[in-house]
């Protein structure tokens, strides 16, 4: 009679790996992991802010309260344009359009758009009309 009783419940759900808790649904809603963020250091202020890699430099520090000269935020204008402290190098950050108003010289010579540049590492950018908002 107990065996037949204990057959008839429910079985619980299986612990996957990343869930100690025995009754959670093997396919329940998780939260997303965070992007990485990356350090934006403006000078010659030394303002300091994070930069997550799902979000434009102009846009993080914004929300930093930082404000970037700007205008088309969609890197046509140049009037966000500013060089990034890498020695002549790169600068470590990425573009989801196909043409940021930046030759392929300025971009290696560490020039970007921060309007539509995202950050790949910590960054140290010149922006000398850099303001708090």
């Amino acid at each position: 009679m107990r065996r037949a009783l204990l057959r008839s419940l429910p079985k619980p759900y299986p612990l996957d790996s990343s869930s100690s808790d025995p009754v959670a649904a093997p396919n329940e809603h998780r939260e997303a992991p965070k992007p990485a963020a990356h350090r934006v250091t403006v000078m010659p202020s030394g303002w300091q802010f994070d930069a997550p890699a799902d979000t434009p430099i102009l846009l993080a520090a914004l929300a930093a309260g930082i404000k970037l000269p700007s205008l088309c935020r969609n890197g046509t204008c140049r009037a966000c344009l500013c060089q990034a402290r890498t020695g002549g190098e790169p600068a470590p950050v990425a573009y989801r359009i196909d043409w940021p108003g930046l030759s392929r010289e300025e971009k290696g010579q560490g020039w970007l758009l921060p309007c539509c540049a995202y950050a790949r590492a910590d960054l140290v950018i010149d922006a000398p009309d850099a303001a708090l908002c």
